[in-house]
């Protein structure tokens, strides 16, 4: 079974970027954790990050041949990329959308989601453990 993590943008500054909201733990930390989960669970992950929402697109096109689920975080995308929802209601890999903040006790434009209708669910607000809670569910909903 394979799942595909994508950390959407500004993520690679994770540790740096307002570690009061995201917490302190690098992106490397995290993709780490991943890993070492995938490997209890006995499946692959493979974790990639992107900026550009074009990249971001372009990895869920291909995931639909070679991935059994996904993990998104689409970070500031989440708001407002009507073509990411699009991409993953066009594919039939399940996709779990996970973030890091409680996204609803943020800013009101943080609180819609263009991308969670089009997702099997969402977790958020756990900080890291978002990560590990969403690529369980990514591995139940791939069996």
């Amino acid at each position: 079974m394979r799942v595909l993590v994508i950390h959407g943008p500004n993520l690679n500054l994770l540790g740096e970027r307002e570690p009061a909201i995201y917490g302190s733990q690098t992106l490397a930390a995290i993709d780490a954790a991943i890993a070492e989960l995938a490997r209890e669970l006995s499946i692959e992950a493979t974790c990639v990050q992107h900026n550009a929402e074009g990249a971001i697109i372009d990895e869920l096109h291909a995931a639909r041949k070679t991935y059994d689920a996904i993990v998104l975080n689409p970070g500031a995308y989440t708001h407002y990329s009507y073509a990411i929802a699009d991409a993953i209601a066009a594919i039939s890999v399940p996709v779990v959308e996970a973030h890091l903040s409680n996204t609803q006790a943020r800013e009101a434009f943080r609180r819609t989601s263009v991308v969670g209708p089009v997702c099997v669910g969402t977790i958020a607000g756990f900080g890291a453990q978002s990560y590990l809670l969403a690529l369980r569910a990514a591995a139940n909903l791939a069996k």
